[in-house]
């Protein structure tokens, strides 16, 4: 019985890979001086997960940027307008970094490929683009190197790959394709790549290969699962041993359902599946199957997304049953391990009690190993882990810092008109007008300017005590004093003060609100070299005090135009932090929602009539399949009007949100009531636009005209025409023009023209749209 996992966190104990991608972007890490950083980070993952007594290592997982920009790679299906960066100094191992990164990233004349989140993850893929003339061809370079490189250390390997039916559920129409294009139809041409692939896996000496089919555990129609039956007759039906390895097939985040029979029915040799959460229910779905007599099943029984240490006693018991549903059955972590820190040993500040709660990716390891040593040689041999795990888990239940009596009766008070602003938003958006007095075209930014290296050093001199609080705050408001005098140079409309005291927008709160426990290693990648530390919500969530006024309110201070003040709604405070899985979301949400009331309420007081509370993860939460979305929606709107219903009605208040599709929840996002909504828009070509007008959304719209996380500096004339592309679904008068998102990981150097181009570009349009108005 083996101990295997998915994946592994890429960035190494320190952020090595971080820091020489982005150095290898400024010129000062060489592609040579790159791949070298990523092979010891590799072998050093290896050599680790080998240790704490992994028997299969997974190989093809680990990625400079994103693992689904690696099956584009793989697959060939680069786009047009990115080819010639792979052939553009003639070094090849250079240009391939370079062509790689440039999709990612963009350049100055290409755009990048479109960045939405990995089902209900905070991680982003970079979305396919495929047309009727894509023609794939196989480059498995990576893959099957990856794979040599961990045989060469003497260790089992089993190469990863994204599995041809979820690379094309998860693809869109390229640019040039006709917009009902369904890059599904290309299933036929691509699974002869896949077959080349797996060959050459084979001749490396893979043994396994796990594809993996996330895609399936989502509603799926009958042509939908009938490809993924056909493309896994057709791999499974190649002789095994010559043309392929044997086949695992892994799914994750959900229960299968209607697409597992048609998996355990395939010519393939195992399957991988997710026994968590709300997959815990393809444990009765596979017994209805008939289980996988003579196949592998690779059992996911330890959490592969949140951080609570295991019940080792309760996966020990569904192993116990699946051992009857299938020929063998291995240990793993429910998906791969990329979404949790890396060590939580490294975590020595915080109380060692509650550490003990706790499993990053090194402790999930040693779970899935010694859970593998119980199922094969019984729960004696591990009975002293298995006793300080029943001691942590009782631990944990009985600890004051999960409940706080006064928290709970105030959340258990709410009412429902606690959760509605008195007025309707028509007289709102009156008293707004009277109010703010703002012109046609608002130009705003979504928060975030640029942390600059200062910022950065000032805040680790202020942890490590080479400056006082003074000197510090001091900093702070220099650079609100230069952010805001730059917007009004600029010419924007409704100001902001640029959060230079802020970390980031989930942690920062998490540092003030009680019930929440930072980490200081705990980094989890989002994106490329994005990375963040998710804080942990182990308790009853508390404020003592305010957590944003002091800045907003200086900043307001500084200038006579309209400062927004900017929060992190409860719904994403709750995505994008590890939460705690002792009782229902709904409620960890309310208390969340209650603490932002009283902040929202002190912004108001000190005299902030914009209130931006933001809700990116309120799409990336919505669940996989359809039949719980109508609860979940129920009760992370309400939580938004929790904490924005005791607003005034000259009280702006505005939602962001980015990175995810969000045409199918246009009414959720109706029902949160905000006066105005900000969404990311500029990689799809403002497609959110359309979809705003086309659903008749009856409230205010910023469809970002400014890609932030490129390079790319839009001129413009590129700005104005994306305004104008928005103005034929959103009218003039409820349209605002701002960027896709904050502004923190880009540079001034960049930021400066992107602005100055966006307001200028509003002041064009709404020059022609005020002429035309004289004239009429």
């Amino acid at each position: 019985m083996t101990a295997t996992v998915y994946g592994y966190p890429r960035q190494g104990p320190h952020r090595e890979l971080k820091k020489a991608v982005e150095g290898h972007w400024k010129g000062r890490v060489t592609a040579a001086e790159l791949r070298a950083t990523a092979a010891g980070l590799r072998r050093a993952a290896w050599r680790q997960l080998a240790e704490a007594g992994i028997d299969e290592v997974p190989t093809g997982d680990f990625s400079y940027y994103d693992h689904v920009l690696d099956t584009t790679v793989m697959v060939g299906a680069v786009p047009a307008r990115h080819r010639a960066a792979f052939d553009a100094t003639g070094d090849p191992e250079a240009d391939a970094l370079d062509g790689y990164f440039a999709m990612a990233r963009g350049t100055r004349d290409a755009a990048p490929l479109e960045m939405t989140k990995w089902f209900d993850t905070n991680y982003h893929y970079l979305v396919p683009e495929l047309g009727p003339d894509t023609v794939f061809t196989p480059h498995p370079h990576k893959q099957v190197s990856e794979l040599e490189e961990a045989l060469a250390l003497g260790l089992a390997a089993r190469p990863v790959l994204v599995g041809p039916v979820t690379y094309l559920l998860l693809a869109k129409p390229a640019p040039d394709a006709p917009a009902d294009f369904v890059p599904l139809t290309l299933l036929d041409r691509l699974l002869p790549v896949y077959a080349a692939v797996l060959a050459d896996l084979r001749a490396a000496g893979a043994e396994w290969v796990q594809l993996d089919e996330p895609a399936l555990v989502q509603d799926r129609t009958p042509a939908e699962l009938n490809a993924a039956a056909r493309a896994y007759r057709e791999l499974g039906a190649l002789p095994v041993g010559t043309a392929r390895p044997r086949l695992l097939v892994a799914s994750y985040f959900d229960r299968l359902g209607e697409a597992l029979p048609v998996l355990a029915k395939a010519p393939v040799d195992g399957l991988a599946l997710d026994f968590t959460g709300p997959a815990a229910a393809n444990l009765a779905d596979l017994a209805a199957a008939g289980g996988l007599p003579g196949k592998r099943l690779v059992a996911g029984v330890v959490d592969g997304r949140n951080v609570w240490i295991n019940n080792l006693e309760a996966s020990l018991a569904t192993l116990g049953t699946l051992l009857g549903l299938a020929g063998r059955v291995d240990v793993a972590a429910s998906c791969s391990l990329l979404h949790v820190p890396l060590d939580a040993g490294a975590e020595r500040d915080m109380d060692p009690q509650v550490a003990r709660w706790l499993a990053f990716a090194r402790q999930k390891t040693e779970e899935i190993a010694a859970l593998a040593r119980g199922l094969a040689q019984g729960p004696d041999t591990i009975a002293a882990r298995l006793a300080a795990n029943r001691a942590d888990l009782a631990s944990r239940a009985a600890s004051a810092l999960t409940r706080d009596p006064a928290v709970r009766a105030r959340s258990a008070a709410v009412t429902d008109a606690d959760t509605r602003r008195p007025q309707a938003y028509p007289q709102r958006a009156a008293a707004q007008r009277a109010h703010l007095k703002l012109p046609l075209l608002p130009t705003t930014t979504i928060g975030s300017f640029p942390q600059t290296a200062r910022l950065r050093a000032a805040r680790a001199d202020l942890r490590a005590g080479r400056i006082g609080r003074p000197a510090y705050e001091r900093l702070i408001e220099a650079e609100i004093r230069e952010v805001i005098a730059y917007q009004e140079k600029a010419g924007l409309d409704v100001l902001v003060h640029g959060e230079p005291e802020r970390n980031d927008m989930v942690q920062y709160f998490a540092e003030q609100l009680g019930g929440y426990l930072a980490t200081r290693h705990g980094w989890v990648q989002s994106y490329g070299t994005r990375y963040v530390r998710p804080p942990v919500l182990a308790g009853d969530v508390t404020r003592p005090g305010p957590m944003t006024v002091r800045w907003a309110a200086y900043a307001r201070s500084l200038t006579d135009r309209p400062v927004k003040g900017m929060l992190t709604g409860p719904v994403t405070m709750l995505a994008w932090s590890f939460v705690r899985d002792d009782q229902p979301l709904a409620d960890t949400a309310r208390q969340v929602a209650l603490a932002l009331r009283d902040e929202v309420a002190d912004l108001e007081a000190a005299g902030i009539s914009v209130v931006q509370v933001d809700e990116p993860a309120l799409r990336e939460t919505l669940p996989l399949r359809a039949a719980g979305r109508a609860a979940y929606l129920a009760w992370a709107t309400e939580a938004f009007r929790l904490a924005t219903g005791g607003t005034r009605p000259d009280t702006q208040v505005h939602t962001h949100m980015c990175y995810a599709e969000f045409g199918d929840i246009l009414p959720a996002i109706e029902d949160l009531d905000a006066d105005v909504i900000s969404l990311e828009a500029a990689r799809s070509r403002l497609r959110i636009a359309g979809e705003l007008g086309g659903a008749g959304y009856p409230r205010e719209a910023g469809p970002g005209v400014y890609d932030i996380h490129s390079p790319r500096v839009p001129d413009e004339a590129e700005t104005a025409g994306l305004i104008e592309r928005a103005l034929e679904s959103v009218p003039a008068d409820r349209l605002w023009i701002n960027p896709d998102c904050g502004l923190k990981t880009r540079d001034w150097e960049e930021v400066r023209p992107a602005l100055e181009h966006m307001a200028a570009a509003a002041r064009r349009v709404r020059a022609r749209l005020d002429s035309r108005h004289t004239e009429s």
